[in-house]
């Protein structure tokens, strides 16, 4: 996959906005109760933030909202809300609060994030900034193994002055967010926890990046599966990270952390596998050779979501916040939970940004299996 298309891709799923209500109830991690902690979250209305509000909610913690008011704004109206915009630079109504963390699931642009960080460090114990594993250059670019001290990619500081709106970070998105961790750092020295989610999928995900798999298995047919049968694909289910992310506020667990899963190797045959199983219709998975794709240009991670080919299928190890607690639901309930969602609330509109036309599928299937069939 080319960075290219990698940030274009992400520049669309980040511009999509959230509309849709929660749909699945969440359940927190086995622990005993933790001390009612004051938690700040910066922005929390799309995909991650009402997941990781309920985690909260749903263990004691007194939740307060900071965001524009415009995605999703009839949602927590059991909270309190503060408004403000943090490209105008309107942080006026967090001055002279308190909390015992901070949480930034919205952070896209430095200057922000070091804003909010400076005007919080002294009256916030935690600050957590939720970053991505798209801050390493070498990531889906070439088959090597990525941990926390993989060198990340880096922007001009030129380049960084230019931007202030989220449009416009994204076509530097990995290294926008890198620096973004640094701000929170350099802010709040020892206090910070950089969270590196990989793929985050699960119900509410309007970006369509991994929902595309059980909505079209469960469609049924000839589903037109990518590449190599045994090439492992990395995710996190949303409700997944956003346990993970409530441990770290807390414990005030700082540092660095890639998230994604897995407890050892997944394929893209188990993965699919679980897509078949999760529904009745009949389903026969037609798997097309990476050189074929390549050759009727057939767009990796786009067009066929979560797979990237074998040159540039990086490892992402996330040992480190295993070892922190980090636990992995089955990717079976991630399946069947996400099927449910889509067929709720997502309907039956079109696959816009991921997969491929029907008849384009179709074309493709003929292809592959008159090819095997000589």
């Amino acid at each position: 996959m080319t960075d290219s298309s990698r940030r274009s891709f992400l520049a669309a799923a980040a511009a999509v906005p959230f509309t849709a209500p929660l749909a699945t109830p969440l359940v927190a991690a086995p622990r005993g109760a933790p001390r009612k902690r004051k938690i700040l979250v910066l922005g929390g209305t799309a995909f991650l933030g009402p997941h990781f509000v309920r985690a909260a909610q749903q263990s004691g913690h007194e939740v307060t909202l900071f965001n524009r008011g415009k995605t999703n704004p009839g949602l927590f109206k059991d909270l309190e809300q503060l408004r403000g915009d943090r490209e105008k630079g309107d942080l006026e109504s967090l001055k002279g609060r308190t909390f015992d963390a901070v949480v930034d699931t919205s952070g896209y642009v430095p200057a922000h994030v070091e804003a909010t960080a400076k005007l919080l460090a002294d009256k916030a114990a935690h600050y957590q900034f939720i970053s991505t594993i798209s801050v390493y250059g070498s990531f889906g670019e070439r088959p090597d193994t990525i941990n926390e001290a993989t060198p990340v990619s880096v922007v001009k500081d030129e380049d960084v002055a230019k931007v202030n709106t989220i449009r416009q970070s994204m076509p530097f998105y990995g290294p926008m967010k890198a620096r973004c961790e640094a701000a929170a750092e350099a802010a709040m020295p020892g206090r910070v926890s950089n969270v590196r989610p990989g793929l985050i999928v699960g119900p509410l995900d309007t970006s369509d990046r991994f929902t595309w798999w059980p909505v079209r298995c469960d469609r049924g047919g000839a589903v037109l599966a990518p590449g190599d049968r045994d090439g492992h694909v990395q995710f996190v289910d949303a409700r997944d990270l956003a346990a993970f992310m409530l441990r770290c506020v807390e414990e005030q667990i700082a540092g660095v952390y890639n998230v994604t899963g897995f407890h050892g190797r997944v394929s893209m045959q188990e993965v699919l596998g679980a897509c078949k199983c999760a529904t009745s219709s009949s389903v026969e998975l037609v798997w097309a050779p990476e050189e074929f794709l390549a050759e009727h240009k057939v767009q990796p991670y786009m067009q066929m979501p979560l797979w990237i080919p074998r040159d540039g299928r990086s490892v992402v190890d996330c040992s480190a916040a295993i070892g922190k607690g980090l636990r992995f639901r089955p990717i079976a309930d991630t399946v069947r939970d996400t099927l449910q969602w889509a067929k709720a609330e997502r309907g039956d509109k079109s696959f816009a940004r991921t997969g491929l036309p029907a008849e384009r599928e179709a074309e493709l299937v003929r292809l592959v299996k008159a090819l095997a069939s000589k």
